[in-house]
Formats: C-alpha cells, sequence, structure tokens
C-alpha cells in the first residue's frame, strides 16, 4: 500500500514540474495571465471604401418648363390690367443622384428625382455628361432606371454587401445641394423601419448619416464600399428631426432595378385589399396572436374572390403566421402574379382556411 502511494505523489510532482515549466515558457496558457482581448481598430480612414465606390455614383440635373402667371410687380394700373392675365413659361430646376448598375449606362435613381420632368442630364465622375432616358419606374419603392448612350462605364454591385446590423457604420454619397460626390458618415440607426408614408411599401434602412437635398438616389455604402442601400429621404429639421434619413436596402434595390430592366415594369402579386396592424387573443390557451385585419376591400379583386370582406383577419399565409400588415404586404410583393396563397382567415371568433389567386398590381400614380 505504502509503495502505491509513494508512486502516487511521484507521479503527482512529476506532474505539477510539468505543468509548471509549461506555464513558464506558455504563461497564455494559464487564464489567470491572458491578456484581454483588445477591441477591433476603426480605420483610420474611410478613404478606400469612398474611391471602391464613388465612381459609379453620379450627378443627376432636371429641367422642368412650368407655366405661371407671369409676377406683377409693379403698381402701374396700366400694366396691371395689360399683364394681369399673362402666363410666362420657365425652367424649373432639381438634382439628385444615381448609381450606376452596369457598364453600358444602366443608372438606378430615386423616382421624386425625375418624376414629371422634362429633360435629364446625368454628370460622371470623370467631368463628363449625358442626356438620361428614363427606362422604368416604380413607384410603390420610389426607384427608377435611367439609360445613357455611353459605355465602359465604373458601375457598382448591388449584391455584395453583407447583412446590416444597428450600430454598423455608413458613408452616404451623393450631389448634396449641387456638390457632387460629397460624402457624410453615421451608423445604422435601424432597419426595417416602416409606417413612413414615404412609399407604399417601407422598409426603409435608417441612418443618422446626413441625407440632404441632391442626395436622393445616392449610395449609401459600409466600410468595404460595399453599396447597402439607395439613399430616399430625410426628416427636415423644421419638424424638430436632427440625423433621421433613409435609405432603400439594396437587396430590394437590386431585385426592383432587374424586372424594370427585364420587364419595363415590376412584377409584383397584388391581394386587392389594404391592410392594418391588430393584436388579437384568440387561442384557446390565452396566448396573444399577431395579424393584419382588412380595412378595404376591392370588389372583383383576388381578395373578393376569395371570399373575403372588410373585417376579417389574416392570421395565417401559406403556412407562416402573420405578424404584421407591414409583413404580410412585402411578403406578397414578393410573390409572382398568378400565386395561389393560402391563408387562414378570423371572422366572428370563427377560423377557416382559404385560397386566394393573387394578381399582377394595378399601375400605382407615379
Amino acid at each position: 500500500m505504502s509503495r502505491f502511494l509513494l508512486f502516487a505523489l511521484q507521479f503527482v510532482i512529476l506532474g505539477l514540474a510539468a505543468a509548471f515549466v509549461a506555464v513558464w515558457i506558455r504563461p497564455d496558457l494559464l487564464p489567470a495571465l491572458r491578456l484581454p482581448a483588445e477591441p477591433p481598430q476603426q480605420p483610420a480612414t474611410y478613404a478606400d471604401a469612398v474611391n471602391r465606390t464613388a465612381p459609379a455614383v453620379v450627378s443627376v440635373y432636371t429641367r422642368t418648363l412650368v407655366t405661371e402667371p407671369l409676377d406683377l410687380q409693379s403698381a402701374d394700373p396700366l400694366f396691371q390690367a395689360l399683364y394681369r392675365d399673362r402666363m410666362v413659361t420657365r425652367p424649373r430646376r432639381g438634382l439628385g443622384s444615381g448609381v450606376i448598375l452596369s457598364p453600358d449606362g444602366l443608372i438606378l435613381t430615386t423616382l421624386h428625382v425625375i418624376s414629371g420632368v422634362d429633360d435629364i442630364v446625368v454628370a460622371l465622375w470623370d467631368g463628363r455628361t449625358a442626356e438620361a432616358h428614363l427606362v422604368g419606374a416604380d413607384p410603390a419603392t420610389d426607384l427608377a432606371v435611367l439609360r445613357i448612350d455611353l459605355e465602359d462605364l465604373p458601375a457598382a454591385d448591388l449584391t455584395a454587401g453583407t447583412r446590416l446590423r444597428t450600430g454598423d457604420v455608413v458613408l452616404a454619397i451623393g450631389n448634396a445641394f449641387g456638390l457632387s460626390h460629397t460624402v457624410t458618415m453615421g451608423i445604422v440607426s435601424a432597419t426595417g423601419r416602416g409606417q413612413l408614408n414615404l412609399t407604399a411599401l417601407d422598409d426603409f434602412i435608417q441612418t443618422d448619416a446626413a441625407i440632404n437635398a441632391g442626395n436622393s438616389g445616392g449610395a449609401l455604402i459600409n466600410p468595404r464600399g460595399d453599396v447597402v442601400g439607395i439613399n430616399s429621404a430625410s426628416l427636415s429639421q423644421s419638424m424638430g428631426a436632427q440625423g433621421i434619413g433613409f435609405a432603400i436596402p439594396a437587396a430590394m434595390a437590386h431585385q426592383i432595378a432587374s424586372q424594370i430592366i427585364e420587364y419595363g415594369a415590376v412584377r409584383r402579386a397584388w391581394l386587392g385589399a389594404d391592410l392594418t396592424d391588430i393584436a388579437i387573443s384568440f387561442n384557446p390557451h390565452g396566448n396573444g396572436q399577431s395579424g393584419a385585419r382588412i380595412t378595404q376591400i376591392y370588389r372583383g379583386g383576388p381578395a373578393w374572390q376569395a371570399g373575403l370582406r372588410s373585417g376579417d383577419i389574416l392570421i395565417a399565409a401559406d403556412a407562416r403566421p402573420v405578424a404584421s400588415a407591414r409583413d404580410l404586404m412585402l411578403r406578397i410583393a414578393r410573390m409572382e402574379p398568378g400565386h395561389e396563397m393560402e391563408v387562414e382567415i378570423l371572422r366572428g371568433g370563427q377560423t377557416f382556411t382559404t385560397s386566394i389567386v393573387l394578381i399582377q398590381q394595378p399601375p400605382l400614380p407615379s
């Protein structure tokens, strides 16, 4: 027995000695001696990111001829009598930004920049200018595609950006107040912003990077220079807002632009009903459940044809719960016309299922 204890003691001593030597050589092996990991260093400059993307950002200038009454400043009664009904035509100028999609001259911008204008001129990074023509537009997302007759242009990739998180650094590039390729920096304040009444399909990136007049249609990029959004709008300081801007996610912009280029318009399914959020408690176990209530239904539309009526609550679509009205509208917008969507409906305390054959969304006013 004593021989066994002596052997065990020798084994322990040898083990401790080996451990001491190992820690002496590699002190980082001991957790208590490990140095805390340094936080990732922010780059001292974002010049490389800007230089990668800025050549693909263009300045957009518009001109519209408007007819309006002659502004009479004279107090002469005879002059007033002669010219009070006189109309005069004047040019109204606007500005914005755009992002080159392809080397052969396709450019993405926001629809409100070029809506209703007579002439569009695009100024490139290298100083060249070209007249632009409208390829197509999507009022539901406020996006439009232009074409210029130039070749070998630097194009941006709208599919390269990674998923954004709140707090990520972003930079906005655009023609702010006519100052081409102005760069501002901020962070992502939120993603998936809706119910802003900016477009029919709200799904915005919110940022505190300054988005000024003329920035609309420009690029929102990450520190690697990947385009993550298309600058769209900002809340005015006259409203008391400061640092609240919005951009259309690059993935959505790419999808919309691809369809405009291929079809001249967007192929988007339509339910034929207006929805609003509602929180309901229809569950034998008392658990809360979300849904979307029909506030208006269009007679003869898909929902009407399927037997749905105003006041019905959609609680599931294609076997997935409806989280909110916005969630369901975005899901439907990504579907192809002709898709047969199975829905679960709550009406008068009773649930039932039915199928709705979605159709092409009617044109929206631009």
